[in-house]
């Protein structure tokens, strides 16, 4: 076990250089308490404040049958897997929170899961009750955020296992989050195959893309693994943390996670996107580790 299963726990934000050396340079995750207390956001973002602030504003909302967008699905249909992408609903913000309350019902799972700066671009309005760097994230790495992102849905939606090439700082605002960590070191029990791309339409039925195009993605949940399918997955180790209402994580460039949330009201969460450092070792050890599994594949 050469990755161990600890996650170092901060009561209070690090300094910079103590970031530096005990997590960004190991590559190791750790969990910070109290680290977005002084934000406005975490006292102010009732549902009611959030309608008074979007109101009819026009958001994209990510919309599955399953909850799960992005992730290697089976389509009875076609008899085939495919790495699925949501149906992207444009909608006021207002009906996104009737349907989250209650107050409109759907059997689908809705998520506000934007991932291009969303909270510059139709969350702007909110930018102001956040800080929209991490302070000693940004002093550690030397750079600022490439993007800054705004989440919200329920515990129907969950994030399928898979990795990012940037550092990231999460921060739950309400609710909790569960992630499933696992480090770029075990990619070897992670099967990651290449799958046809197709998207869901407004009937939730999977149409591939045309033209046709291929993804990369990890077909396992950890969680609930098939080790008849995917022996290897039996030498992992992931590691669980919860992150609660006003605490962040920092997840490490190249980990793989799984995420599941949890919250009464619904779960909000702002994530910042730090890019990587590519002439780091992780990101070439990361392509032989990809060669060498594959070759194990190829000798089954």
């Amino acid at each position: 076990d050469i990755n161990g299963t600890y996650v170092h726990v901060y009561e209070n934000p690090p300094s910079p250089l103590e970031f530096l050396r005990n997590c960004v340079h190991p590559n190791r995750p750790a969990l910070i308490k109290n680290a977005i207390s002084h934000w406005p956001a975490a006292t102010k973002w009732t549902n009611a404040y959030l309608r008074e602030k979007m109101g009819e504003a026009t958001v994209t909302v990510a919309t599955t049958p399953n909850g799960l967008a992005d992730a290697v699905t089976y389509d009875p249909e076609t008899d085939r897997e495919y790495f699925a992408l949501p149906h992207e609903q444009r909608m006021p913000f207002n009906q996104f929170l009737d349907i989250l309350e209650g107050k409109h019902t759907t059997p689908h799972a809705l998520y506000i899961s934007l991932q291009n700066d969303s909270l510059h671009t139709e969350f702007s309005i909110l930018k102001d009750d956040i800080d929209e760097e991490v302070s000693w994230c940004s002093e550690a790495l030397g750079k600022q955020p490439d993007a800054v992102n705004f989440w919200m849905g329920n515990d129907k939606s969950t994030t399928s296992l898979h990795k990012d090439p940037y550092e990231n700082c999460y921060a739950v605002i309400r609710g909790k989050k569960t992630f499933v960590l696992i480090p770029p070191s075990e990619y070897c029990c992670l099967y990651e195959s290449s799958y046809p791309t197709a998207m869901y339409t407004e009937s939730m039925r999977l149409k591939p893309l045309d033209p046709p195009m291929e993804t990369s993605w990890i077909p396992i949940d950890p969680l609930h693994p098939d080790l008849q399918k995917y022996p290897r997955f039996q030498y992992a180790r992931p590691i669980v943390v919860t992150v609660e209402e006003g605490d962040m994580l920092y997840l490490p460039a190249l980990w793989f996670h799984q995420v599941l949330q949890q919250g009464e009201e619904g779960v909000i969460a702002i994530n910042a996107w730090y890019d990587m450092e590519y002439r780091n070792i992780l990101y070439s050890s990361m392509g032989l580790l990809r060669g060498f599994s594959r070759r194990l594949d190829q000798q089954k």
